[in-house]
């Protein structure tokens, strides 16, 4: 029956399919990852760039988990930034600029040599059940594989529909055909599928840009790298420009508003689209009042033409596309390479998954990425590194599942909202939805998560060991600078070149570090700590968190507290067996339980309509349970 017989076999090659695939692979099953086009594999269909504010710290838990996007995107990058550096460490995140081609070709070379890992350029058509359980695939060829898992991470291609202007036709990315039939296969398994909408700027030719009119933002010195992995080195940067929308861009737009397929006459886009990354259309028509809008002009690579407009994405007609180009200032003559599209395609409400990202209606189905309405590379990887490592756990038969907490990783925030609360836009991570974000830091994602990659074999016993003594070391330093105390004589005259107000006796290093104006290089030359440790990336890094941990030590204390509250609620598990419709709850309520299939009482308390004193309820039926159940042992 079977041409071949995987482990796991995965469905898309894109940020999602790549780190699910590795990382099943990795875990030591045989997996298939199924691709349109081999040569697309980890293609950057948008933005070229990785990271962002809480996106480039989804990229560094990725990188502590064991997965490939971090190391990738530091080998092949042209640009690197520390993002909101004035502001506090919850809020800060790399983000860097990828060479496009050196991107997609090193995860291909990364995803060929992989052992356990086969590439197979097919379209899969359709997904085989058996007694609620999968038990393969079929392609558009006919030819049937087995698996016991399978994760579909099949980002705008099904049912994708490019549209420019009046122009629609089907595509998953510009020159790419669409996957049509798989959004049946859902439909006809019970899955609500939806509609979803994104864009993407044209590509204008980097030769005829005038960047004298425009201003430059160069990259970091040194280069702020994303992997924990990745040694220091000299990058060559590429810096990026920035130049704004004017009136007679405004003009132009407003003028052809009746030639758009969204506030046209013909509405051809239905879906609904991204909120906080507008088409250049939306920002006129829902901000009126803005004289001018930002667009970052950020070169796509370091051997093309291409420059990338980043943020002006438009689905308007093709001659207006040169229209508005044209009216930005270093713009006026350039030339577009590409054009500007809009794309709708089908996604699958995320709340029939598990937070172990497998569907409450099959067993052994995972989904990843776009398909469960988020929008993003980097939120894309962090759904498709979980997925991977609960699709491994499945196929291996083991009782252990994966899942991250809202106290531990932005990836857990995500997940918990798209499986609690579902969507109504395409989501995107923001550092605002992260109740506990002063604990999840860009700078901490391997204390917090390496313990994982390395429980699932996707970190080295040697990696893990290196994460171990890095934060050793940050105790030690915080030990070290309670026990040292500095007299007056000796910090003043640092104190005073910080304008920092001075001290009459002699005060401990940890106390004075905690004044904001107070920097832990200014300190270090005055105190005697004997370091013992010779790897220098260490070294700076350990420094680094040492001086975040003093210096938001009572609000670090404060969230902890709130974390050991909300366990006390999220570690509450519900019984499988449980019967929501004997429990003294509304009729709506019970059916927004039976349908969510929530794991745990706090699972419970985050979905939409289910009333704190419901909650309450719940929890005195489970302890009732638990109790029965105890006496019945007994």
């Amino acid at each position: 029956m079977w041409d071949e017989i995987y482990d796991v076999i995965v469905i898309g090659a894109g940020h999602a399919g790549c780190e699910a695939a590795l990382a099943s692979a990795r875990m030591e099953c045989k997996t298939a990852l199924f691709t349109i086009n081999v040569d697309k594999i980890a293609e950057m269909p948008c933005n070229p760039s990785i990271g962002g504010v809480a996106k480039g710290t989804v990229v560094r838990e990725i990188d502590a988990l064991g997965g490939e996007m971090a190391k990738n995107v530091d080998e092949t990058g042209i640009q690197f930034r520390l993002l909101n550096k004035r502001k506090g460490p919850a809020v800060r995140s790399p983000r860097a600029q990828a060479d496009k081609e050196a991107y997609r070709k090193r995860m291909r070379m990364t995803v060929e040599q992989t052992d356990n890992l086969h590439i197979i350029q097919q379209i899969v058509d359709d997904i085989i059940i058996e007694n609620g359980k999968v038990r393969g695939v079929v392609t558009h060829i006919g030819v049937k594989y087995g698996a016991k898992a399978v994760i579909v991470t099949a980002g705008t291609f099904l049912k994708g529909r490019i549209i420019i202007g009046f122009e629609k036709f089907e595509g998953g990315r510009m020159w790419e055909p669409s996957a049509n039939k798989l959004s049946e296969f859902y439909k006809k398994h019970g899955f609500r599928v939806g509609r979803l909408k994104t864009g993407t700027p044209t590509r204008i030719d980097g030769r005829t840009i005038d960047f004298s009119k425009m201003e430059e933002q160069p990259g970091d010195e040194p280069a702020p790298l994303f992997s924990f992995r990745t040694e220091p080195k000299k990058i060559d940067q590429i810096p990026c420009y920035i130049t704004y929308t004017t009136n007679k861009t405004h003009e132009i737009i407003k003028n052809n508003l009746h030639r758009s397929p969204m506030y046209g006459e013909r509405k051809l886009i239905t879906g609904t689209g991204v909120r906080y990354c507008p088409s250049i259309e939306d920002k006129i028509v829902k901000f009126p009042d803005r004289d001018r809008h930002h667009v970052f002009v950020e070169p796509e690579g370091r051997d093309t033409i291409e420059f990338y407009p980043n943020g002006t994405s438009t689905s308007l007609p093709y001659d207006v596309q040169v229209e508005i180009i044209h009216s930005i200032p270093g713009l006026e003559n350039t030339k577009i390479v590409r054009p500007a599209y809009g794309i709708e395609y089908d996604f699958i409400d995320p709340t029939h998954l598990y937070p172990t990202l497998e569907t409450k209606i099959i067993k052994g189905l995972f989904n990843a990425g776009q398909i469960n309405g988020t929008t993003g590379y980097e939120e894309a990887a962090g759904q498709g590194i979980v997925a991977g490592i609960n699709a491994a756990l499945y196929a291996k038969e083991s009782d252990k599942k994966f899942i991250l907490g809202r106290d531990e990783a932005y990836i857990g925030v995500m997940i918990d909202d798209l499986v609690n609360k579902g969507i109504r836009e395409p989501y995107r991570l923001f550092t605002s939805r992260a109740e506990y974000r002063l604990l999840l830091r860009y700078d901490n994602a391997d204390f917090r998560l390496a313990k994982y990659g390395y429980k699932f074999g996707l970190l080295t016993k040697e990696q893990y060991e290196r994460v171990e003594k890095k934060y050793k070391l940050v105790q030690f330093f915080i030990e070290k600078l309670k026990e040292i105390k500095l007299r007056p004589d000796v910090l003043n005259p640092i104190l005073k070149k910080e304008s920092s107000t001075s001290v009459k006796e002699a005060i401990s290093c940890y106390s004075i570090l905690k004044r904001p104006e107070v920097k832990l290089k200014n300190i270090i030359p005055l105190i005697n700590i004997e370091i013992t440790e010779t790897d220098e990336k260490i070294v700076r890094e350990a420094l680094e968190e040492t001086e975040i941990e003093t210096k938001y030590e009572g609000y670090i204390k404060r969230q902890i507290e709130d974390v050991k509250k909300f366990r006390k609620i999220e570690n509450i598990k519900i019984p499988e067996t449980i019967d929501y419709n004997s429990i003294p709850i509304s009729t709506e309520e019970k059916q927004k339980l039976i349908e969510a299939k929530p794991l745990t009482l706090g699972q419970a308390s985050r979905l939409e309509g289910i009333r704190p004193a419901s909650i309450s309820v719940l929890s005195i039926y489970i302890n009732k349970h638990k109790t029965s159940k105890e006496d019945k042992s007994a």
